[in-house]
């Protein structure tokens, strides 16, 4: 057991909140790791060689909670260009350290680190070879390329030693260099490696003031990769402060989602010292994100105590769906499932259920079903006042539903002490609602022998999360495979944070492989903009319902977590002082033009950078190459450059045509 323990530990309990203690690092006179507070940070988008609009909008961002700002110094120029920028930023009265952000040049890193109060260097690129070629090297071949960045980086570490420069050693999943993909091929784990082997030569030269970060676009890539560092940082006795982000998260409700499924997933077990959400929107919309998340969990060791468990069950590595039979089409390997609720509202005619992807055509007396169309939905004790529409299941209390005299696509459900003295259930499909405290061996016996039965589970542990997922071991330990709803309620809360604490609670479990259906219940969340503030800006309008918006965060929340694709995915690089045009513009116009293909991937970067690299899991990459020119990509493969900007878009499509990947839009 203590080997196994060993193989899998990754944070201080899986069942008790408290925060994995790591090393204090000085950034300037801000400290981060240690006991000190998640701090928040984000990047400028501006040029840096202009200094008075970096100057401006750094204060703006330090006056949205950011605690650091990142700029970009990709030449000599624009690392010098940072002494006065910092200088405006002092006569101003503001202190706030300035981090170095360095691609390729270290003449720019080791100039910069005599600078600003931090360095961010990537060794994919920094040093080393990243080609996109598939290169085998020897064991001696392998030596002598780590010797060689070993005396290329040197100089920058005794530096920054020097200076008191702090680093962050910053891998990100597409930037790989050839040679660790040819030992450890495009994985978390070669993710970790090249950012340890960087470290080694740093302890080497007795340098410590090091952050660590694993960066992908994938969440569930990243949340395995900072799991695995914590794990090989113990047993090589490191324990370096961690800065965590989803990299090309993208912008509006996607971009806060998929950063929160891979952020919050890792707060949730007490990880991470700093946090950047990177939005393609204006950075000072990107701290109140990250300020959000790290918020709710100042008083989470308060939370009531949960049966511990010394080991996972499963392997917090590599993703594993949890085995489960099928019951009428959920579990098994069918999609999770969406559940809407209107136990609370009812239904008082057909066109109500178009908010949850259902529209009735009255004079063929057909429903046409949407790709985000809820599989479920809950009535309570209300009744539908119509036939159940084929692909749609409605959910009664059991009293009610024994009372219907049609019962098409109907099922009962049950508290769970209630169905095992129920007579006349449904032959078909039960389901039982329960929280953890159920889990009892005559639970366990019940349901196990029962293949009509798929289990609610439900939480009210401030700890919720960690709550469910720990009976979903119970589950796994003691092989009950009855598929599994995923259960949350939310009242009282602003849509930001229902938004936030949603994809977090449901994402940190389907990137575990748990969850054969969602479930997302909230009565009272605020949606104005006057309630809200800026926050809200475009995702909500004033004429959607509380069940529509929980329907699209819900199929948000899959899609982020890579379980139940229902349309097309943007990996979209937030922007810097590097992006050859406008971001943001330029996403919009993508989006127009192909935001019905669904499944579809398209990366859209704003340089080089941050091209082949990390658009690592895109089908298409749209990607700036010098002023007024783009490139475009068949997943890492260049097919055209130096297509005219005007012309890009066209183009692109053209592309997903040629590959009959291409659908009209209705």
């Amino acid at each position: 057991m203590e080997n196994l323990l060993k193989i899998k530990k990754y944070c201080n309990s899986l069942t008790s909140f408290s925060r994995f203690k790591t090393r204090e690092v000085m950034i300037g006179d801000l400290a981060l790791g240690g006991n000190n507070p998640i701090r928040i940070q984000s990047m400028t988008t501006t040029d840096t060689m202009n200094t008075i609009a970096t100057v401006e909008q750094t204060i703006r961002m330090v006056d949205a909670g950011c605690e650091l700002v990142r700029i970009t110094a990709p030449s000599i120029n624009e690392a010098k260009n940072l002494e006065n920028i910092k200088k405006e930023l002092r006569q101003r009265g503001y202190g706030v350290p300035l981090v170095a952000d360095i691609h390729f040049t270290p003449n720019a890193a080791e100039m910069a680190a005599r600078i600003v109060e931090k360095v961010r260097i990537n060794p994919g690129n920094y040093v080393d070879k990243k080609k996109f070629e598939i290169i085998e090297y020897t064991d001696s071949e392998y030596n002598e390329e780590l010797n060689r960045i070993r005396e290329k980086f040197t100089p920058l570490v005794k530096i920054c030693k020097e200076y008191g420069t702090a680093m962050r050693i910053g891998t990100n999943h597409g930037s790989l260099s050839d040679r660790i993909m040819s030992r450890y091929g495009d994985t978390p784990l070669g993710m970790v490696e090249s950012a340890l082997e960087f470290v080694r030569i740093c302890e080497e030269n007795s340098f410590h003031n090091i952050v660590l970060s694993m960066k992908s676009s994938n969440p569930q890539v990243m949340v395995q990769a900072y799991r695995l560092l914590i794990n090989k940082m113990t047993e090589e006795g490191m324990n370096y402060p961690l800065h965590l982000g989803v990299t090309e998260a993208g912008g509006g409700e996607d971009g806060r989602i998929k950063s929160a499924v891979g952020i919050g997933t890792l707060l949730e077990d007490g990880i991470g010292d700093t946090i950047r959400v990177s939005l393609t929107e204006d950075p000072e919309f990107e701290a109140p994100v990250a300020s959000a998340l790290a918020k709710r969990y100042y008083q989470r060791s308060n939370h009531k105590p949960i049966k511990s468990i010394d080991d996972s069950p499963i392997d917090p590595f590599v993703y594993n769906r949890r085995k489960s039979f099928e019951v009428l089409g959920i579990g098994e390997s069918n999609v999770p499932r969406v559940v809407a609720d209107f136990s609370s509202s009812g239904v008082s005619d057909h066109t109500v259920l178009t908010d949850i992807g259902y529209s009735y055509d009255e004079p063929s007396d057909k429903w046409n079903l949407s790709d985000t169309a809820a599989d479920l939905i809950y009535l309570g004790k209300n009744i539908l006042p119509f036939i159940c529409p084929n692909g749609l299941k409605a959910i009664y209390d059991f009293e009610v539903w024994k009372s219907l005299e049609n019962k098409y696509n109907s099922y009962p459900s049950f508290q769970f002490k209630e169905f095992i003295s129920a007579s006349g259930k449904s032959p078909d499909l039960n389901f039982i609602f329960l929280t953890i405290d159920d889990i009892n061996k005559e639970f366990i016996s019940t349901v196990k022998k029962d293949k009509t039965i798929v289990l609610i589970l439900q939480t009210f542990n401030s700890h919720g999360m960690v709550e469910q997922r720990r009976a979903l071991f119970d589950f796994v330990i003691n092989n009950i495979e009855n598929p599994v709803i995923i259960k949350r309620n939310y009242e009282n809360i602003s849509f930001q944070d229902l938004q936030l604490h949603a994809s977090t609670d449901f994402g940190a479990l389907l990137i575990d492989g748990f969850g054969d259906g969602i479930w997302i219940s909230s009565n009272d969340f605020i949606t104005s903009e006057a309630e809200s503030g800026t926050y809200v800006r475009s995702f909500i309008t004033k004429k959607e319902s509380r069940h529509k918006i929980i329907n699209r965060l819900s199929f948000n929340i899959l899609q982020a977590a890579r379980q139940r694709i229902s349309k097309t995915e943007y990996i979209a690089c937030p922007s810097c002082g590097r992006t050859l045009f406008d971001l943001q513009e330029t996403t919009d116009k993508i989006r127009q033009r192909t935001e019905h293909l669904k499944g579809v991937k398209i990366a859209i970067m704003g340089c080089i950078v941050n091209g082949p690299g990390e658009m690592a899991d895109a089908d298409y990459g749209y990607v700036g190459s010098g002023p007024d020119k783009i490139t475009l990509y068949r997943e890492k493969n260049v097919v055209r450059r130096n297509v005219p900007t005007k012309d890009a878009v066209d183009a692109l499509i053209s592309l997903i045509k040629e590959d009959d990947k291409w659908v009209e839009p209705n």
